[in-house]
C-alpha cells in the first residue's frame, strides 16, 4: 500500500518471505545500510535461519555498487524533480505511468553508467 513504509517491520514480512519462498536454499540478500537493516529486533530471525539466510551489506557510502540508485536518480529527474503535486497519491500514479513509459534499454543504460565510469 501507499501508505506502508520501510521499517523493521516491513523488512521482517520481507525476510520471511525470502525464507519461505526459497526453501531448501540459502539465500544472500544484499542489503544497504540503512538503519532498520541493522535492528536488533531483526536478530531472532537471522539467528534462526542463519543457515538459510544471510545478509551481505554494502559498504557505507557506495551508491556505485547499488544500480538501483541510479534508477532512483532517472525517475526523480524524470518525475518529481521541480514538480508539486496535490498528494502522496498523485505522486505514486506519476512514478507508475514513468515505470510502464519507461523502456528496459533505458533503466539498462543508465545502469551501465556505472561500468563505464569504471
Amino acid at each position: 500500500s501507499v501508505e506502508e513504509r520501510g521499517n523493521t517491520a516491513t523488512f521482517f514480512r520481507f525476510l520471511r518471505k525470502c525464507i519461505s519462498a526459497n526453501k531448501g536454499r540459502k539465500v544472500y540478500l544484499v542489503v544497504d545500510n540503512v538503519r532498520f537493516h541493522h535492528a536488533r529486533r531483526l536478530q531472532p530471525i537471522l539467528e534462526r535461519y542463519r543457515q538459510r539466510l544471510e545478509l551481505v551489506f554494502l559498504p557505507p557510502y557506495s551508491p556505485d555498487l547499488n544500480p538501483i540508485e541510479r534508477v532512483w536518480w532517472l525517475m526523480r529527474k524524470q518525475v518529481t524533480h521541480n514538480r508539486w503535486v496535490k498528494s502522496m497519491q498523485e505522486r505514486v500514479e506519476d512514478f507508475l505511468e514513468w515505470c510502464a513509459a519507461t523502456d528496459k534499454a533505458s533503466i539498462q543504460t543508465v545502469c551501465n553508467l556505472i561500468e563505464k565510469i569504471y
